[in-house]
């Protein structure tokens, strides 16, 4: 089974109610879903009544020998919501199309956002970050997302990086000259004690 879309695939069908779309032959110039799509392969259509105002736009499967379309994802409809319209009698117009909400251009609202799969064939969009963040994969490794860089981090010359959490990027300010870095309660900081202060204890035991 693959995700195929094809130009000139439009066929008439009588079917009534929610299931499955039988097809009743291609239109006059145009591909029947079996040429254009194939058998057991998924693609977007579009399905309208000529003379009364029901229509839907989805995603469907088509059946072994491609005599049917099951009406597997419904993306809109004359309805207003997501179900598969209940189709009155008469003859419906279906034929492959690509549905607005799966392009890149109606994903995509702001300069920098990046484009990613939320699923399959189901473009989402990252928006744009803050200045020097870095993508990275989230937690569950189901999506990326923004994280802070060693560059974000570090604000001024002579900050030290530490870790403040698992994978959490911390910045301890520079400290005073001659100060050591010491630890309390597994967090970094300055204290005093550095060159001035081991050298006044030396000079002192001399004496």
């Amino acid at each position: 089974m693959a995700l195929v879309l094809n130009d000139r695939v439009k066929e008439t069908s009588t079917t009534t109610g929610t299931g499955a779309i039988t097809f009743a032959g291609a239109v006059t110039g145009f591909d029947t879903f079996a040429t254009g799509i194939g058998n057991d392969n998924t693609t977007y259509y579009a399905i309208a009544h000529r003379t009364a105002d029901e229509w839907e736009v989805g995603l469907g499967t088509l059946a072994a020998d491609s005599a049917t379309i099951a009406r597997t994802t419904i993306l809109t409809n004359s309805d207003g919501n997501t179900s598969a319209v209940d189709f009155a009698a008469g003859t419906k117009d279906i034929f492959c199309t690509f549905p607005a909400s799966k392009t890149m251009d109606m994903t995509l609202t702001t300069a920098g956002d990046i484009l990613y799969a939320s699923s399959a064939n189901t473009p989402a969009r990252l928006a744009k970050g803050t200045g020097l963040q870095v993508v990275q994969m989230n937690s569950g490794a189901t999506a990326p997302e923004w994280a802070a860089s060693p560059q974000s981090v570090l604000t001024a010359t002579g900050d030290v990086l530490y870790a403040s959490g698992a994978n959490t990027l911390a910045r301890l300010a520079k400290g005073s000259d001659d100060e050591v870095l010491t630890l309390a309660s597994g967090v970094p900081s300055w204290a005093s004690g550095g060159v001035t202060a081991g050298f006044c204890i030396a000079m002192s035991i001399a004496l």
